[in-house]
Order: C-alpha cells, then sequence, then structure tokens
C-alpha cells in the first residue's frame, strides 16, 4: 500500500465518481481503476459496490474515515517540516510519564505553546523510553521517574513528590498511621510491568531497603488501570501525591509515615544539547519551580 493509493482513494469516496475523481487527480481513469483495485487486493476488501450510482461498502466507510485523518495529519507534518526547513519554526518534541501530568507539566505545555514560532510534539513514555528516544533525537526533553546512567544523558531532579497509599473505600487501614512495614502484608498493584526498569523497581527498591518484599497480586502498564483496580478492592498501590488531584469518589488517599518514601520528577536531555528551544523550555522550567516552590 503507498500514499497514492490512499490519496485517490479518498478523492473517490469523496466524488463517488471515477470521471470527476480522475479529473481532480489529473490522471486518466483506467489508471485510477487499476489503482483503487490494487489497494483493494492489498486490503482483502470490497471497498466500492460497482453499481449506479458508485457507493462504499461498509469496510469502504470505514477506510475513507480512517485514512483521511491519516492523510490530514500527514499534510500536517508535511507542512510544518517545511516552516522548520524554512526557519519560520522551531520543533521541540517532549517525552512523559504519565504521572507527570499532574504536577508543573500542563502549565509548562500551556507556555510552551503561546510561543507562535514553536513547534511543540507531546509523546507519552517511561523514562527508559524517554532515555532511547533522547539518544535517537526523537525527543530532546523527557519529564520522568526514574534515575538512568547513561553518559549521553543528563538527569536533573526537579521536585521529590512524597508517595501516598491509594486505598479502596472502607479498607481498614483508613484513619490509622500507615509505613511500609503495614503495607509489606497488603496485596499491591504494581506498574508498569514492562519495561524495566520502571516506577515499580523504585517502589520495590523502597520496601528492600527495610528487608521489606511487596506482596504483588497484579501487575499493570498504566496509573489509571492500577487505580481503577483499587477502586474494585482487589488491593492497594503507591502514587506520588500529585496524583490526589485527581480527584475520585471510590478511593482514598493516605500519607505515609517515612518521609523518605518519595519519587522524584526527574528532567532527562542530552549532554550538550543547548538549542534555542531546549533552552527556552528549561529557563520556564526553572521559572515554573520557583513560583511554585516544593511539591
Amino acid at each position: 500500500m503507498e500514499l497514492r493509493h490512499l490519496r485517490y482513494f479518498r478523492v473517490l469516496a469523496q466524488t463517488l465518481n471515477f470521471t470527476r475523481a480522475a479529473e481532480q487527480l489529473h490522471i486518466a481513469q483506467p489508471p485510477l481503476s487499476r489503482q483503487i483495485r490494487q489497494l483493494e487486493e492489498t486490503l482483502g476488501v470490497e471497498l466500492l459496490e460497482r453499481n449506479r450510482p458508485l457507493r462504499l461498502t461498509e469496510a469502504g466507510r470505514y477506510f475513507y474515515e480512517q485514512s483521511a485523518m491519516l492523510l490530514d495529519q500527514l499534510e500536517q507534518i508535511a507542512e510544518g517540516a517545511k516552516r522548520i526547513a524554512n526557519s519560520e519554526r522551531q520543533w521541540l518534541r517532549i517525552g512523559f510519564a504519565p504521572s507527570t501530568l499532574y504536577d508543573l507539566l500542563p502549565e509548562l505545555i500551556r507556555q510552551l505553546r503561546r510561543n507562535a514560532e514553536l513547534e511543540l510534539g507531546l509523546q507519552e513514555m517511561i523514562t527508559l523510553q524517554q532515555v532511547e528516544a533522547l539518544k535517537a533525537g526523537r525527543i530532546d526533553i523527557g519529564f520522568g521517574r526514574i534515575h538512568i546512567k547513561d553518559p549521553a544523558i543528563e538527569q536533573q531532579v526537579l521536585r521529590e513528590d512524597p508517595l501516598v497509599v491509594a486505598l479502596p473505600c472502607g479498607h481498614p487501614l483508613i484513619g490509622q498511621p500507615i509505613d511500609l512495614v503495614r503495607l509489606a502484608f497488603e496485596p499491591f498493584i504494581l506498574y508498569p510491568a514492562t519495561p524495566r526498569p520502571s516506577y515499580a523497581d523504585h517502589i520495590m527498591g523502597l520496601f528492600a531497603s527495610q528487608g521489606l518484599s511487596v506482596q504483588v497480586i497484579q501487575w499493570t502498564n498504566e496509573l489509571q488501570t492500577a487505580l481503577g483496580l483499587v477502586a474494585a478492592g482487589l488491593g492497594i498501590t503507591l502514587v506520588p501525591a500529585s496524583v490526589q488531584r485527581q480527584h475520585r469518589d471510590d478511593i482514598v488517599y493516605a500519607p505515609l509515615s517515612e518521609s523518605a518514601a518519595v519519587s522524584p520528577i526527574i528532567l532527562s536531555r542530552r549532554v550538550g544539547d543547548n538549542s534555542p528551544q531546549v533552552r527556552h523550555c528549561l529557563g520556564l522550567v526553572d521559572r515554573l519551580i520557583l513560583s511554585t516552590g516544593p511539591a
């Protein structure tokens, strides 16, 4: 399947007429018919009901809606690339762990988007994925939760976010002092399952530092999945305190007695990357930290 197949099909689906579609595409009708047949053979489905009038099949309607969105996105990407190549815009790509969205990252994104000369790209990924993406040049800055030792990557701890226990409503620990020793006897929901090392290893390391282990009853890959399973009464989990800003009626958050039980928010970037867009982002981060103070 090639891009021209998608472009030809989009015009044909809009006109539902081979003659008019061929005119708009500035090609003859027989080559257009052959290209559409090739597309159908590649997909293994019929996209058109070749009666009079010409109509899309159910598969054709679905393929048109999805491929049209894809083509629109590709056209926007191409236009952005031209602007960047012509120095009309700078391109900043940020990778972020989902839990960092509850702290300073939303305000940073708002401020970055005010810059009309900056093209901003965002991608959800855990810290380990961010490091690989930084080294490959796919992102410029990452916001994660774990320390990674790599000579090509510079990391800066922005905050130490206290950890809190997420408990289902009615849990017997609610209202009592809670420490890691008590939690070691509770069924635990831990995330992410892969890839590793990750936030899960950080949590297990906190318990191991006191000679304890975590009784993992369920692994998940997403924070929201873990919280949903807590609400269902399957077990408990530890989350950064900033996650409490997402209010839920079916979960109770409780503090830990250990002040050392924290989860850092860590900014990662390539060593030596002093591009204007990276410097601009780092300056905004510094101002946000000064204005909001510790988490």
